[in-house]
């Protein structure tokens, strides 16, 4: 597994501006088929500040565009992969030209999922099965309240020829047993939405085990497990990055995890399609368009600081550009902002937009996140005496050069 060790970070990536966005990766390895299709995707998106953690479910079968083209967002990564080792006999492929592969691949899924639910990813890890199956036994299984029986004739082979693979109740997985609950979906009502359910369920159970048992609190136990999975795991965390995630992670109450599907109701995001003769899942505003998706997942996994200021935002309109502020609040809200009044400005002649900090820099977080997205600097001051901003934490006062304005 490669790691880099001699990195000492005081804060993890992301960290510092909010939430931590993990990319996990899961895929079947060598000696399966399609053996770096994607089919598991899950953010685990980790607020330090709160303590909380959210596990988001991205379906397989996603059609989205990247830099290969289009396709299902699970062959994002083993298609910019192959297209680097394409370029390269067998015999040519070092470990340094497999290693590029790899950096190309795991950046084309990271960039796309960013794309496509508008949020950064800050680290990956990528299992295959075989980590899959040595992580669960490695802590001695899992425990799952399986809520509904699921029954997958199509894997029975694997299970001991029974196709029961989990009963109702509470169960105990061991690695083997556990992946054919994360795998299955032929024997599920909703398929690969009810898979991914499993899956982050599975996620919850590890975070449980893992802390329970308390022994991957010690670095050096932690590094002879990384060792000992090989190259069926692959991530850009340090050692000590780890440790850092265990010690915010180890604060989150398993039960307050929350668990995220874009095809739950009434948060139904998705539905399928064909596209190509292919069965798909694409947004149910229409092929591409992830604007709906974009502000729920923005909006759930709301940046931490601005949850906690909650600042108050007005937003006039100060061009003759009918329904701007409109579109600005929209796009505000999308990113969790909480914009409270919309409305013109009395004059009509902003040529730049203005930033007012009415609380004098007591939330400075909403400001310096405001600043940055607008591209201005906050005054102090309204520039109009006709302005009344109420109990307003900000006024934004937007002017032509607004490129909606343009």
């Amino acid at each position: 597994m490669a790691l880099n060790k001699n990195v000492d970070p005081t804060l993890l990536k992301g960290e510092g501006d909010g939430r931590v966005n993990v990319l996990l990766l899961g895929k079947g390895g060598p000696g399966h088929d399609g053996p770096d299709l994607t089919d598991t995707l899950l953010v685990a998106s980790v607020d330090p500040l709160a303590k909380e953690t959210a596990l988001l479910s991205i379906p397989r079968d996603l059609w989205v565009k990247s830099d290969n083209g289009q396709s299902k967002i699970n062959a994002v990564y083993a298609n910019a992969k192959y297209r680097v080792l394409n370029n390269y006999s067998l015999k040519q492929q070092t470990d340094a030209v497999k290693q590029q592969a790899e950096d190309a691949g795991v950046k084309a899924i990271e960039t796309t999922i960013t794309n496509a639910m508008g949020i950064p990813i800050h680290y990956y890890v990528m299992v295959d099965f075989t980590a899959f199956k040595q992580a669960i036994d490695a802590v001695g299984g899992i425990d799952i309240n399986v809520k509904t029986a699921l029954y997958d004739p199509t894997v029975a082979w694997e299970n001991h020829n029974n196709s029961l693979i989990a009963a109702v109740g509470q169960q105990h997985f061991d690695g083997v047993r556990a992946l054919l609950y994360a795998r299955s979906r032929h024997g599920s009502t909703r398929g690969d939405f009810d898979r991914t359910e499993r899956q982050r369920e599975v996620i919850v159970a590890l975070k449980s085990r893992v802390l329970s048992l308390g022994t991957f609190a010690n670095p050096l136990k932690l590094n002879q497990l990384i060792d000992a999975f090989g190259n069926h795991v692959t991530t850009d965390f340090t050692l000590n990055e780890m440790m850092r995630v265990y010690d915010i992670v180890k604060q989150v109450d398993s039960s307050k995890i929350q668990s995220i599907g874009l095809a739950d109701p009434p948060n139904n995001f998705v539905t399928t399609g064909t596209v190509n003769n292919q069965s798909v899942v694409q947004p149910r505003a229409g092929l591409f368009d992830y604007s709906a998706i974009q502000s729920y997942i923005r909006n759930t996994l709301r940046d931490p600081f601005l949850k906690s200021e909650n600042a108050n935002i007005i937003i006039l309109n100060g061009t003759s550009t009918p329904g701007l502020a409109t579109l600005k609040s929209a796009e505000l809200k999308s990113y969790g902002y909480n914009v409270t009044q919309v409305a013109d400005a009395p004059t009509k002649t902003y040529t730049a937009t203005v930033l007012v900090d009415m609380t004098k820099g007591v939330k400075k977080y909403t400001k310096n996140y405001l600043e940055k997205r607008l591209n201005v600097t906050a005054v102090k001051t309204l520039p109009d005496t006709a302005i009344v901003p109420g109990t307003a934490d900000f006024v934004i006062i937007l002017g032509t050069n607004e490129p909606s304005a343009q």
